[in-house]
């Protein structure tokens, strides 16, 4: 079968007037159709720079990235970008914020209307299509940017970094949402996170940057026990300790390169 999300060989160089900065060198990567796959590392190892690229929002200096079998050439719909802040228009209902991407790719009708009516439902704001982003919480306001972007119904799902900014119990609830939401819906999805706990908790593989510039340094297997239970659950999963120790070792060892 082939991979949802290809990169060969990829590379990125910042450039500004005074210098020149290589992001991210020699990324080889394959994620697979349904597969939840982490990034994970230090700081400045490039993890958002790679969700750029194969968010078509950056042209690699090198390499090529391809989704669904074809080279990224910019952005598509096929490809969903869920960030750290919610970005709601606050002049906009909740259905309105909601309904954005359809309106751009001029496919807003009845009937995928009704969708995004039944996407709010499940995330617990049904009732809330008439209000205001400023009447909502944090995590409520993740949960409409959320329906937001599967309103397109892209098969890819990049998600940087979104529970970040919340306390950790709605940040719990949330990747639980998220997780089942995905897996019910078979969408293939990469995660940035600080978070390994996180990573290892929602994912089927965790893969390793190290930095200046960025490199896979390791790819990191979930044991199926872990990867059928919740988020929440997985955490007190056998081998979820090991794994997350483990991966921890690889991280220090970086730091002291």
């Amino acid at each position: 079968m082939e991979p949802v999300v290809e990169l060969n060989d990829i590379a990125h160089v910042y450039v500004t007037d005074r210098e020149a900065s290589l992001a991210v060198e020699g990324i080889q990567l394959k994620v697979e159709p349904g597969e939840f796959l982490s990034l994970v590392g230090p700081s400045g190892c490039g993890k958002t720079t790679i969700l750029s690229v194969i968010a078509g929002l950056l042209q690699p200096s090198k390499g090529v990235a391809s989704v669904n079998g074809r080279p990224v050439t910019g952005p598509s719909p096929e490809v969903g970008y869920m960030l750290q802040q919610d970005y709601l228009f606050p002049w906009r209902t909740i259905m309105d914020n909601a309904l954005i991407g359809l309106e751009l790719t001029e496919r807003l009708y009845a009937d995928t209307r009704g969708n995004v009516q039944n996407l709010l439902k499940e995330m617990g704001l049904g009732d809330s299509g008439a209000l205001y982003p400023s009447q909502l919480s944090g995590g409520m306001r993740q949960r409409v940017a959320l329906v937001r972007t599967l309103a397109t119904d892209p098969g890819l799902l990049l998600l940087d970094e979104p529970f970040s900014a919340l306390d950790y119990q709605t940040k719990l609830q949330l990747e639980d949402l998220i997780g089942e939401t995905l897996k019910k819906r078979g969408k293939t999805a990469i995660l940035v996170t600080h978070d390994l706990s996180e990573a290892i908790a929602m994912s089927d593989r965790v893969v390793l940057l190290n930095r200046n510039p960025g490199r896979v340094h390791r790819f990191f297997d979930v044991p199926e026990n872990i990867q059928q239970a919740q988020p929440f659950y997985a955490r007190k999963e056998p081998g979820f300790n090991e794994l997350f120790h483990e991966i921890w070792g690889e991280m220090q060892s970086i730091g002291k390169e």
